[in-house]
């Protein structure tokens, strides 16, 4: 592996959600450990799945892993981290300042921008630790997915800048003194983020179109950002010697990852580049991950010889019917990167507008693939993106027309340098957001929603607006936020969209508790890309089928109130006829 061979202090591993992050990043630290390296595996992920695959606690404090002399691991967790901010912010002032007034600094510091600077301060510290760094020979980071990857690693410059520029200026961060203290330690971990001599970054993608080209989107963004020494990972091809089961949907899968690599990039084709095959076991536990990079299979637990678990499910015709008897309404899918949303959530919208239902698309998904699967148009359909460029564009133009109208030129300035904070995209999203599910009382809204990630902290920054307006609303006869419509499951159906594999599944049912914790009840669960629910006689798919019937019966009899199975396609469903196929039309 090349990506492997002389590694650095720092390796990074980066890539649209569902390519195998975690399970590199974590078969990287073991492989490293198994060398007699002392190692760290660090994940920023808002959604960590680190202790999953491990089988074992790890939260927020250095945690030796079981069985492996040498490794030690760390999830830092963005929530905790904000918390521990606020209390910095605001133990020195509660005692100093009125009530109200430390209730308005509470309301400003419970957004998704205070969580992710908070989150980024931890990750800094670990980048700039002398003790640390001292402690271990390799500090290995499985990072977010790609958009809140990019977001994350843009903040280093993008704070020093706003720090140098608006010293005097209002933020979400509370009194800027306080960041100008972390100055050096910024600096610092920019100088260690692009000096290819301490880091190395490793693009993840599967044979797939989409993640090649988010893979080459991500590897010019982060070049510019000083990241210059990048590696290329293809995980998950289907081994040539499965084309000898004469197998239709083996075939098919072969053929379309062989296309998509033919068709890689050319920004790619430069890079170092690692061939990595899809295994026949789920990437969970010791003896999975320390024969990850070696063509031996571990021995493991049998899987369920079940043969019929999920055949009784109904499919995505049956949901589409189902959610056509309301004749409107919000329909969200939410889910961890790569389980399938945009793809399912353009199935539903183009199978509601078919049945002659005026349909609203729209994503807020920052690495924007929505565009990429619904290749055409329909009767009934309106596609839309919530931008955040554009949108943050759009309201600083505001603000500036409306709120800087008759400043002078200082307070004018003053008005500008505010609006180069970083939360300034936090409030002009969520109010794209607010508009487009305002819709719903008259038509069906289908929202693609963000990876986990990004999804929670979309809305964490909803539940922090209905809050503030619930504040100053207190004693009004009648008010609905966006909040109130997403708790409410007359106007709004949640739709947790997963795989039938153990990490997956894990991750959805972690979601749904963060959403019950909000008011938030999921409707149903959506199972994608299911190889139990389809017909193959290739052996490495059918053993993979085999461990996906645990899950199927996991989610069904332990976590959801209504199933939905959708079998793995020969074809990418993309476009409007293959998509209306999908969903049984």
């Amino acid at each position: 592996m090349q990506f492997l061979m002389d590694a650095p202090r720092f390796v990074f591993f980066t890539g649209k959600g569902g390519v195998g992050k975690t399970s590199l990043s974590c078969a990287t630290a073991v492989h490293l450990a198994l060398e007699g390296k002392r190692v760290l595996l660090v994940s920023t992920d808002p959604a960590s799945n680190v202790a999953q695959v491990f089988c074992q606690s790890i939260g927020d404090k250095i945690t030796p892993i079981d069985g492996v002399r040498g490794l030690a691991a760390l999830e830092i967790d963005p929530q905790a981290a904000a918390r521990q901010y606020r209390a910095r912010v605001l133990d020195p002032v509660r005692d100093a300042l009125p009530a109200d007034v430390v209730r308005g600094i509470e309301e400003q510091l419970s957004g998704a921008c205070t969580t992710e600077i908070a989150a980024f301060d931890e990750f800094t510290a670990v980048l700039t630790d002398a003790d640390l760094l001292r402690s271990y020979d390799h500090i290995v980071f499985d990072t977010a997915p790609t958009g809140h990857t990019i977001r994350l690693l843009q903040l280093p410059g993008a704070w020093s800048g706003f720090i140098a520029t608006n010293p005097e200026g209002a933020s979400c961060l509370g009194p800027l003194a306080g960041l100008d203290k972390q100055r050096q330690r910024y600096a610092a971990a920019v100088a260690a983020l692009s000096d290819p001599a301490r880091t190395r970054l490793v693009l993840v993608a599967r044979a797939q179109k989409s993640t090649l080209d988010e893979a080459a989107r991500t590897h010019a963004e982060l070049a510019e950002l000083g990241l210059s020494r990048q590696y290329l990972v293809i995980n998950g091809i289907l081994p040539a010697e499965e084309e000898a089961a004469h197998d239709a949907l083996a075939d098919a899968l072969r053929r379309h990852e062989q296309a998509a690599l033919a068709a890689m990039p050319a920004v790619l084709l430069r890079l170092p580049t690692d061939y990595l095959p899809l295994k026949p076991f789920n990437l969970v536990g010791l003896a999975a991950l320390k024969n990850f990079f070696s063509g031996t299979e571990p021995s493991l637990p049998a899987a369920s010889s079940s043969a019929d678990a999920g055949a009784d499910l109904p499919g995505l015709a049956a949901l589409v019917d189902e959610l056509s008897a309301n004749g409107h309404g919000l329909i969200m899918m939410m889910g961890k990167g790569g389980v399938g949303k945009t793809t399912l959530a353009a199935a539903v919208a183009v199978g509601l507008a078919k049945r002659g239902w005026p349909v609203h698309l729209s994503t807020s998904d920052p690495a924007a693939h929505l565009s990429d699967t619904l290749a055409g148009s329909l009767d009934n359909l309106e596609v839309s993106r919530i931008d955040p460029r554009a949108e943050t564009e759009r309201y600083r133009q505001h603000v500036l027309a409306t709120k800087g109208k008759n400043l002078d030129a200082a307070g004018r300035a003053m008005l500008e340098e505010d609006l180069r904070s970083p939360c300034t995209e936090e409030i002009a999203v969520f109010q794209a957001f607010s508009h487009v599910i305002r819709e719903a009382d008259k038509k069906f809204v289908v929202m693609d929603t963000a990876p986990t990630g990004h999804t929670l902290l979309l809305l964490d920054a909803t539940g922090a607006y209905h809050r503030e307006v619930a504040r100053h609303l207190q004693g009004k006869t009648h008010f609905t936020t966006p909040m109130m419509q997403l708790q409410d499951p007359a106007r709004t159906k949640i739709m947790i969209v997963t795989l039938a594999e153990t990490t997956p599944v894990l991750e959805a049912t972690r979601l749904q508790a963060d959403l019950r914790r909000a008011g938030i009840e999921p409707w149903a669960w959506l199972i994608n890309n299911s190889l139990a629910a389809s017909d193959t006689r290739s052996p490495l798919l059918k053993r993979r089928a085999a461990y996906e019937r645990a899950q199927i019966t996991s989610v069904r009899m332990e976590h959801a109130r209504r199933v939905f199975l959708v079998p793995v396609q020969n074809e990418e469903p993309v476009g409007v006829m293959r998509l209306l196929a999908l969903a049984g039309q």
